[in-house]
């Protein structure tokens, strides 16, 4: 799946309502709707400038999901690829 195919995915399950394993893992609307918001302006990012651009992302998901307590499960695995992808993408650009 191709790095853009994979931000859709992860921007279109952030956009959906949580569900309550989610909550228990720690996310909140709030925190769910900011993740979505900085995964959809890499993508647009790299879909206006192209996957060269991924070189200058300095994705640091995993630092932040740790500050706000959160566990793993669906999203944060989505959440986490998302990060892993971009950083990959980053130095084969």
């Amino acid at each position: 799946m191709s790095l853009l195919a994979v931000l859709d995915e992860a921007v279109a399950t952030l956009k959906a309502p949580l569900e309550e394993d989610d909550r228990a893992q720690g996310w909140t609307d709030e925190l769910r709707r900011e993740v979505q918001e900085e995964i959809s302006i890499t993508r647009s990012a790299l879909r206006r400038h192209g996957t060269v651009m991924a070189r200058h992302l300095r994705p640091r998901f995993d630092e932040w999901l740790d500050r706000e307590d959160v566990r793993p499960g669906r999203l944060r695995h989505l959440v986490d690829d998302v990060q892993r992808l971009l950083l990959e993408a980053g130095t084969t650009a």
